[in-house]
C-alpha cells in the first residue's frame, strides 16, 4: 500500500505568503528524505485566509524540480475551471520535468465558490468536465485533432510536449457522491475517496458498487482506491489525541459550513444529502470523529488502524491530511510525518 500526503500549503494566521510556501516545501523535502511515496496538491482559489495553493501546476513543477524520487500529483485538478488544451500542456510539462513522476487526480469540485469568482456557472460543471477530459485524452495522443462540443471548440491542434509517461500520466477521479462510484467504476478509472461527507460504513457500501461496475464493464482487477484521511501520529496515545483536537474540530466545522452553503445551489445534485451531511458534521463528537473520520494514534496503533481500513475497504493508497484544520504547529506536523514514514509505512511495504 502506498502512502502520500495531501497538501494545501495552508497559511495560518499571521503567516506571510512566502512563509506558507517555505513551510510547504520544507515538508516536501522531509517527505523526499524519509521515503514517502507521494505529495498530492489541492487546488484552492481566492481563499487568502486558508491557502496560497491557487496554482498547483506551478507548485508541482517546483516540487518536481527539487525532488528525485517523490511522486507529485493533483488532488484534484478542477477541469472545468481551465481550458482543457492548457491543462493537457501543463500536465505533460510537469510529467517531463519530473521524468514521469506525475499523477493526475481530476474532479469538478463539490463547492461552487471558485466557479462564481471565475464566472462559470456550476450547473455547467458536469458537462464541462466530460468535454475537458475527452479533449485532454485526445491531445495526449500527439496527433492533430479537432473537437466540437457545447463548451469547447478546437481546430487542428497538436500538443507539445507530450507526457513522459505513455500513453499519459495515471488518472484518478474524485468520487464524492453515491452515484459517482458506479459511473467511475464503469469507466475504469482509479478513484479518490474521503471521509468528509461520509463515514466508513457508507464508503464501504459505495466501494462495493464501484467494484461491481468495474467488473461488469470488463476491466481487469478490481479497481484502485486512494483514501484521503486526516492523520496525526504522536509519540504517545495521549499526545496523538490531544494535540490535533482543536484543528480537527475546526476542519469538520468548516466542512459543515461549506456543505450547508452549497446545498440548494443550481446544478448541485442531492441538496438534501448535502444538508444532511452538514447537520451530521455539526453534531459530530470527537469520539465519533476518532471512530469514523480520522486516523490518530502512535505508530503502533496507526499500523492497526490502517490494516483495519485496508482490509475493510480494500485500499491501495492512503493520502494523509497531516494538518487539515491548519492549526497544528509545523514542527508537530513534521514529527507526525516522521512517525508515519518510519514506524507505520514499513509494515505495508
Amino acid at each position: 500500500m502506498d502512502f502520500g500526503m495531501f497538501m494545501e500549503f495552508g497559511r495560518q494566521q499571521g503567516l506571510s505568503d512566502a512563509q506558507a510556501f517555505w513551510e510547504g516545501f520544507d515538508l516536501v523535502d522531509a517527505a523526499e528524505s524519509w521515503g514517502l511515496d507521494g505529495a498530492w496538491l489541492a487546488e484552492l482559489h481566492l481563499n487568502p485566509a486558508r491557502s496560497v495553493l491557487s496554482s498547483p501546476v506551478m507548485t508541482a513543477c517546483a516540487i518536481a524540480a527539487r525532488t528525485k524520487r517523490l511522486r507529485v500529483g493533483m488532488a484534484v485538478y478542477v477541469l472545468p475551471l481551465n481550458h482543457p488544451l492548457r491543462i493537457a500542456e501543463e500536465a505533460a510539462t510537469i510529467d517531463q520535468i519530473s521524468e514521469g513522476r506525475f499523477d493526475m487526480g481530476i474532479g469538478r469540485s463539490g463547492f461552487a465558490r471558485a466557479y462564481d469568482c471565475y464566472g462559470i456557472p456550476y450547473s455547467e460543471s458536469r458537462e464541462r468536465f466530460r468535454e475537458a477530459l475527452d479533449i485532454i485524452l485526445e491531445a495526449w495522443k500527439g496527433e492533430p485533432f479537432s473537437y466540437q462540443g457545447q463548451y469547447y471548440r478546437i481546430d487542428n491542434a497538436t500538443l507539445a510536449p507530450l507526457p513522459c509517461q505513455q500513453p499519459h500520466p495515471p488518472l484518478r477521479v474524485a468520487a464524492t457522491t453515491a452515484e459517482s462510484f458506479p459511473r467511475i467504476g464503469a469507466q475504469g478509472y482509479p478513484i479518490f475517496v474521503g471521509l468528509r461527507g461520509m463515514d466508513i460504513p457508507e464508503l464501504k457500501a459505495n466501494l462495493v458498487e464501484y467494484r461491481k461496475a468495474w467488473s461488469a464493464a470488463g476491466h481487469p482487477g478490481q479497481g484502485n482506491v486512494a483514501l484521503r484521511i486526516p492523520v496525526y501520529a504522536g509519540e504517545t496515545q495521549e499526545e496523538a489525541l490531544e494535540e490535533p483536537f482543536e484543528s480537527i474540530n475546526a476542519y469538520f466545522g468548516r466542512m459543515g459550513s461549506l456543505y450547508r452553503e452549497s446545498a440548494g445551489r443550481a446544478g448541485i445534485d442531492a441538496t438534501e444529502l448535502r444538508q444532511g451531511r452538514a447537520d451530521r458534521l455539526g453534531t459530530l463528537s470527537y469520539e465519533q470523529m476518532l471512530e469514523t473520520k480520522v486516523a490518530f494514534g502512535t505508530g503502533k496503533s496507526l499500523v492497526e488502524r490502517f490494516a483495519m481500513l485496508k482490509g475493510e475497504l480494500g485500499l491501495d493508497n492512503v493520502v494523509a491530511e497531516l494538518n487539515p484544520g491548519g492549526l497544528i504547529p509545523p514542527d508537530r506536523v513534521k514529527r507526525s510525518l516522521k512517525i508515519l514514514t518510519h514506524q507505520v509505512m514499513p509494515d505495508f511495504k
